[in-house]
């Protein structure tokens, strides 16, 4: 087969802010229990980003922390996009006020809006970038601060998010144009936006004014996750040319630790392959696959050659997948 370019992560990198929020902290503030969550979602804890922390901040050191492991530095970054639904300001895109806290030369930043599917989006995006030549050092990041979002007297919704930030960066690569490649083999991104009313924010600029609350009917959001993800995991399988069974690591959006079982188990993967820390983080959206990612990478279990998959599903409906040989 002809030599192909391959965009490759060539590093890794999570930031979690300091404040921790457990389930008995929820529950002198709205009526749940710490057996109440984790019964329902499996989660024991969460990040809370301090009130002079604005998602840049988790972004840009998570964004140091992929390059050293890159074995790069700002300087070579030339391509920065971050995917977001807590955004600095509604504009400019928070990727430039990363470059410029990065310090990074002047290149291309901009925003990913993909509310818990961001990253997935983020990195196929990114891809049309490095694997056609027109970046040479990309950082793709999820970053959110999903706290602020939240309706503190909602116990369906308040309890499940977090703050957090991932990044990955991407070089080009040239493969052989196999399976065996390292870097992004396969994606399946979808969006049904018929399906809005199901989880979604009561604010905007154009219409409220305002930055509005979270909400969701999360039975109905299970129920399409976990028909959707499978069928988008399945499809990402098939343009990268892979089999499902053939993955060492299953990287799945942090949502709820029963919808990763059910999505896990519709799939006929083994536990033993989800990486998971929706106990630890709770649901940080767009943050949450590269933060697994890195829990993954920095606790050994994830290495060089091993083959990924991502996936991940939210607000629009937007859902999506992708395949990636680490």
């Amino acid at each position: 087969m002809s030599k192909v370019v391959r965009s490759v992560v060539t590093g890794v990198g999570g930031y979690l802010p300091e404040g921790v929020v457990t389930n008995d902290d929820l529950a002198k503030i709205v009526d749940t229990s710490d057996e109440w969550i984790r019964e329902r979602t499996g989660i024991r804890q969460r990040r809370k980003a301090s009130d002079d922390q604005a998602v840049s901040d988790l972004a840009v050191e998570a964004a140091k922390r992929a390059l050293a492991a890159a074995g790069r530095t700002a300087e070579d970054v030339d391509l920065i996009i971050v995917a977001t639904t807590t955004p600095d300001l509604t504009f400019p895109a928070t990727a430039t006020i990363v470059q410029r806290k990065l310090g990074a030369p002047v290149g291309i930043a901009f925003d990913v809006q993909a509310v818990c599917s961001g990253f997935v989006y983020a990195l196929s995006t990114a891809d049309g970038f490095v694997a056609r030549g027109r970046a040479k050092c990309a950082l793709v990041i999820g970053a959110e601060c999903m706290t602020r979002l939240m309706d503190w007297t909602d116990r369906g919704t308040c309890v499940l998010f977090g703050d957090g930030a991932g990044a990955v960066v991407l070089e080009p690569q040239e493969g052989e144009g196999t399976t065996d490649d390292r870097g992004l083999l396969g994606f399946a991104l979808r969006a049904d936006g018929t399906k809005q009313d199901l989880l979604y924010v009561d604010g905007g600029v154009s219409t409220t004014r305002t930055t509005g609350y979270l909400r969701m009917q999360g039975n109905q959001v299970f129920r399409h996750a976990v028909v959707n993800i499978s069928e988008a995991v399945t499809a990402a399988a098939a343009d990268a040319g892979v089999e499902v069974s053939s993955v060492d690591w299953f990287i799945p959006h942090q949502a709820n630790q029963r919808i990763l079982e059910g999505v896990a188990k519709r799939l006929g993967i083994d536990e033993n392959k989800v990486i998971s820390t929706v106990a630890e983080h709770a649901n940080t959206s767009a943050a949450s696959i590269p933060l697994a990612l890195d829990q993954g990478v920095q606790d050994g279990r994830i290495k060089p050659g091993q083959l990924l998959l991502l996936e991940a599903m939210g607000g629009g409906l937007t859902w999506g997948a992708c395949v990636l040989r680490f």
